[in-house]
């Protein structure tokens, strides 16, 4: 006589576990950058001279190379570095000290629960955004990866950059590049 086992209740069983484990899971959340955009005053016709800006060039074979201030064809030097803690990292750190170091007491501030969470949030973009902080300009000329642009800015966040923006490379900085030696 043989004997027959019915796996019904066994499927039913196993769809159960399922849905269970698929409705009690948490789905990673994906996580994003804030970036503030500006908005143009109606009457603002010149653009404003901006001088407390560092220029990052990105390069091929992941160079940076950097120059602080207004471009001058004649005068302005750039200065070749990379990615690493020693190089453009240390730059934006040295040109933003005094941005980095109040950042740095709110965020102390936020830890001991002295301030919310969106106090803190506001707060550091007030800071971020005062006059006297650093303004970064990221460039890139045509061998540059997307990923360099990625950890320019990875490193205006470490350096606590409020303010920085993408724009497109002047034929001057990129003929500066060239004749870098």
């Amino acid at each position: 006589m043989s004997t027959h086992l019915d796996m019904t209740p066994m499927v039913d069983l196993a769809f159960l576990l399922l849905t269970f484990f698929m409705l009690t899971t948490t789905f990673s959340k994906p996580k994003t950058m804030e970036i503030n955009m500006p908005v143009k005053p109606e009457n603002e016709k010149d653009p404003q001279k901006i001088n407390n800006a560092v220029t990052a060039i990105l390069s091929d074979k992941h160079s940076v190379y950097w120059y602080y201030g207004e471009f001058n064809p004649e005068l302005t030097q750039l200065t070749k570095t990379d990615f690493s803690p020693e190089g453009i990292r240390k730059v934006l750190l040295d040109k933003n000290a005094s941005t980095k170091k109040r950042v740095g007491e709110l965020e102390d501030k936020l830890a001991k629960r002295e301030i919310a969470d969106s106090t803190f949030k506001r707060m550091k973009i007030d800071i971020q955004s005062e006059k006297q902080s650093l303004f970064v300009l990221i460039k890139t000329d045509d061998k540059a990866k997307y990923k360099d642009v990625i950890d320019m800015l990875d490193e205006c966040q470490i350096a606590s950059v409020g303010k920085y923006a993408v724009v497109d490379i002047m034929q001057k900085e990129y003929e500066l590049i060239q004749n870098y030696k």
